[in-house]
């Protein structure tokens, strides 16, 4: 969903890792209206929010549709006065509503409904979620804008004639508006740069005023979910503070850093992770760890969620080390911190990559590592109260008792990780929280394969085709391709384990032809690690096929694919992953050389 958070939110995205809450570990909360707005972290990149209104999504999409196109339009030709009256009277009474919810002007709930409306990224379904979580950015940016009070009369106009635009909901205007007060505040300020001996103070007041109103325009932006933009807009807010502003400045490059962080995490730029990345370790500078602790614990958070997120998609541990390393910094802090939630998101964070890294080692000390730090925050994460964050924990709890059982003998920690994994949906419901959800399905699938894999029957295995299929209805490809073409390489492995087990060629077909799919999203440049593992799986299919089929050309392929992947896991050292593989490729080229005749 691209209706983001946009005054200075700290809460990231993602995948199967959280990104710890940044604006809780800073310890700021807003408030917005009657909705309950739950941030995600490292990895799932998704808010969740219980706005509904009364309305059914059927009845919510009518309502954007009449304040887009207008009553008369959306009822379309036809319809009589009456009607359209009637339709007119229906749709006050529920902006009426909604502006009483959201403590909003109905105003405001219209522009709302009209940037919601015309996004073409926000399903038809969520709808009323977006419009809960717009109205959050849109109190958030009111309040900003409220402490807005330059000295310069002209500038002073602007901001006053901005902050009414922005309480009817005219965001184009007050753009407009905010930045002749910049101007103002700007011109004001190199006039008064000609009188520096006599005019140090009014210079310093005028340009601090010009960062502002820049920062609340960048706000604005981010609540319209043009990152790039924001991000620029936060720098040179940052670029017009004068000297002896550490704290604004940290603030404003943190603000910069979080727009680009939502830029590389929903629209898969690596290039604005990087960018972030060094943006965030600018901010430190800003917050001596001896005088403003936890702001400098916040943005250790905030940094080593980026280079998390960025060492999930690229091959080797550099980046995943280092995003260790800033977790168990923010740690240090937090643990003297009172409120345990900090400290919880910290170990969460820290256990999600400890799982990533450990993923890619084939020891099992990192893993039983990240165990311990996510049974610690755990701990520190009241299930009734943080339903949201205590699920996502116990989701990437699930993973790694997984990828640690995967080297063990033994299914006892495979089970644990289904047990955990069943527990998440003891809270989660596709009506609540349907991304989170289709990750738990997929997650549970995933488990479930490998348990069908070391028994002898299918009923883990049809019971992994089921949840996988399950988790497809949320995890579209529309909505979420990342995780999309993730469930599909995950069914294609139950399909090609399916069809193994039970002799079943029509099972290997169509797990070559999930993988396929898959392939089409994880693409060697975007997601090597991914492509190679989806892009060997479907070579392993191939094979007993055409051993079958007595097909040796097909053969050939799979042992083709079987050895490019080998070839891209070992050069980027992935030891224990390119071991399995190479298994795989041994045992593929008997049967080509037997069919072929080498």
């Amino acid at each position: 969903m691209n209706i983001p958070a946009a005054i200075a939110a700290a809460l990231a995205v993602v995948l199967s890792i959280v990104v710890p809450n940044v604006a809780i570990a800073a310890g700021g909360e807003v408030p917005s209206g009657s909705c309950n707005i739950t941030s995600g972290g490292i990895g799932s990149g998704n808010n969740t929010t219980n706005c509904n209104f009364g309305l059914t999504p059927d009845q919510f999409k009518q309502l954007t549709d009449s304040v887009v196109k207008g009553a008369a339009e959306a009822m379309g030709t036809g319809a009589t006065e009456a009607a359209v009256e009637a339709a007119k009277k229906t749709q006050q009474e529920q902006i009426d509503k909604i502006s009483k919810t959201l403590g909003v002007t109905e105003d405001a709930v219209r522009s709302l409904l009209k940037i919601v409306g015309e996004d073409p990224n926000v399903p038809e379904d969520k709808l009323a979620d977006a419009v809960g979580k717009a109205a959050n950015d849109y109190q958030r940016l009111q309040a900003q804008v409220a402490a807005l009070n330059p000295d310069n009369p002209a500038a002073k106009a602007f901001v006053e004639q901005a902050k009414s635009e922005i309480e009817a909901g005219h965001f184009g205007h007050a753009h407009e508006l905010l930045r002749q007060a910049t101007e103002a505040q700007i011109a004001a300020a190199q006039e008064a740069r000609k009188l520096r001996e006599r005019a140090q103070v009014g210079e310093d007041g005028q340009m601090l005023g010009a960062a502002s109103s820049t920062a609340a325009e960048g706000s604005i932006v981010m609540t319209e979910s043009h990152y790039t933009e924001a991000a620029e807009l936060f720098a040179k807010a940052a670029d017009y503070l004068p000297a002896g502003h550490a704290s604004e400045h940290g603030g404003y490059l943190t603000q910069e850093a979080q727009a680009l962080y939502h830029q590389g995490d929903e629209r898969g730029d690596n290039d604005a992770l990087r960018s972030c990345i060094e943006i965030y370790r600018h901010a430190l500078a800003d917050y001596p760890r001896l005088q403003v602790a936890l702001s400098w614990a916040a943005t250790e958070m905030g940094l080593g969620s980026a280079l998390s997120r960025l060492g999930e998609r690229e091959s080797g541990k550099a980046r995943l080390e280092e995003g260790a390393a800033a977790f168990r910094a923010a740690l240090e802090e937090y643990s003297r911190d009172p409120r345990p939630l900090n400290r919880a998101m910290a170990q969460m964070g820290l256990g999600t990559v400890l799982s990533r890294l450990g993923e890619r080692e084939s020891g099992t000390a990192r893993l039983k590592e990240a165990i311990v730090a996510l049974q610690a925050a755990l701990t520190d994460i009241p299930r009734a109260q943080y339903p949201s964050e205590w699920a996502q924990t116990q989701n990437n709890l699930g993973n790694t008792l997984v990828m640690l059982g995967e080297r063990e003998s033994g299914t006892a920690r495979l089970e644990e990780g289904a047990a955990a994994f069943r527990a998440v949906l003891e809270e989660q419901t596709p009506e609540r929280a349907p991304l989170q959800w289709g990750q738990t399905q997929n997650n549970l699938g995933g488990v479930l394969v490998r348990l069908g894999e070391r028994e002898s029957g299918t009923a883990q295995l049809k019971q992994a085709v089921t949840a996988l299929r399950e988790a497809l209805k949320e995890r579209t490809r529309e909505r979420v391709p990342l995780e999309w073409a993730e469930t599909q390489a995950n069914l294609g492995n139950a399909l090609r384990v399916l069809g193994e087990r039970e002799g079943d060629t029509a099972h290997l077909e169509e797990a070559v032809a999930v993988y396929g799919r898959a392939l089409e999203i994880l693409t060697r440049e975007r997601v090597p690690l991914e492509w190679a593992a989806s892009f060997d799986n479907q070579g392993v299919s191939m094979v007993p096929i055409a051993d079958r089929t007595n097909n040796g050309a097909l053969a050939e392929v799979g042992v083709k694919q079987i050895a490019t992947a080998y070839e891209v896991l070992r050069s980027g050292g992935q030891g224990p992953w390119a071991a399995m593989v190479q298994e795989h490729l041994s045992k593929a080229r008997a049967i080509r050389d037997r069919l072929t005749g080498k």
